[in-house]
């Protein structure tokens, strides 16, 4: 299936690893021209050869700001005006339990999680309407619907995504803009492997894994960590004209953890 997004520049946010190196390798695949960004030279660098490994052909644009920041922003929206596609895919976690959640610890993850994809999306969104064309795409999580007590400010602030989200979308009714949130399960990221090391160290790998998930997402139908690719190839479809009728959707890549049908 042809996605048609060659000619398409598309700025993917913390695209240095994990889920968001996944969806700029996966972009980069379908013809598109990828903003690799990061917070230093040394890990967009350290990406671009990675996404280059499995994509020869990829172009790629280095883009060294922290996108986490008001200033970062800006010096993104002042070196790339206009783009086609925005990932909003920047966030940060913490496991802490709302008792012990500084307010520090909450603006935190508000600016980080929330403000960058405001940010953008604010300027962004009024030049693809003016264009008649463009995606907007928010990696929010499987937490913004199903919290967790040691995740309270976290999963608010993916609850909060999916909201804008779907406000954006309803600002591009009658164009072919789009606007759309992706929420992934837990997903096979280096930290994540990392963390569940830490918590079954007495483990094997595979066998962590599958402790982990039997523990902490028992209803899980794939029974295993998602893959970054995974998660990858769903947003690149959304960001392309196969997907023009997908709008305002909150879309689950979960493996199944929800009983839900809605």
């Amino acid at each position: 299936m042809n996605l048609n997004l060659e000619n398409q520049l598309a700025l993917v946010t913390a695209s240095t690893r994990g889920i968001g190196q996944a969806i700029a390798t996966s972009l980069a695949a379908e013809g598109a021209r990828v903003i690799v960004s990061g917070r230093s030279e040394e890990t967009v660098a350290r990406a671009i050869t990675a996404i280059r490994q499995k994509v020869p052909d990829a172009r790629l644009e280095p883009w060294v700001a922290d996108n986490g920041t008001a200033e970062g922003c800006a010096q993104t929206l002042a070196a790339f005006p206009e783009v086609d596609i925005l990932v909003n895919n920047l966030g940060t976690c913490e496991a802490v339990g709302f008792l012990q959640a500084t307010d520090e610890s909450w603006q935190r993850l508000f600016e980080v999680n929330i403000m960058s994809g405001v940010r953008l999306s604010r300027h962004y969104l009024q030049r693809m309407l003016a264009k008649n064309a463009g995606r907007i795409v928010f990696i929010s999580s499987e937490s913004g619907v199903n919290p967790a007590p040691e995740f309270t400010h976290y999963s608010t602030t993916k609850t909060a995504q999916l909201a804008i989200s779907r406000n954006l979308a309803e600002l591009t009714a009658g164009t072919r803009v789009t606007v759309n949130a992706v929420l992934p399960g837990a997903t096979g990221t280096e930290g994540v492997i990392k963390y569940i090391r830490s918590r079954f160290p007495e483990l094997e790998a595979a066998e962590a894994e599958k402790q982990f998930v039997m523990e902490n997402r028992g209803t899980s139908l794939i029974q295993r960590l998602i893959l970054p690719e995974e998660i990858a190839d769903l947003v690149t479809f959304v960001c392309s004209d196969r997907a023009a009728a997908i709008n305002g959707a909150s879309l689950r890549v979960d493996g199944g953890i929800f009983r839900s049908m809605f």
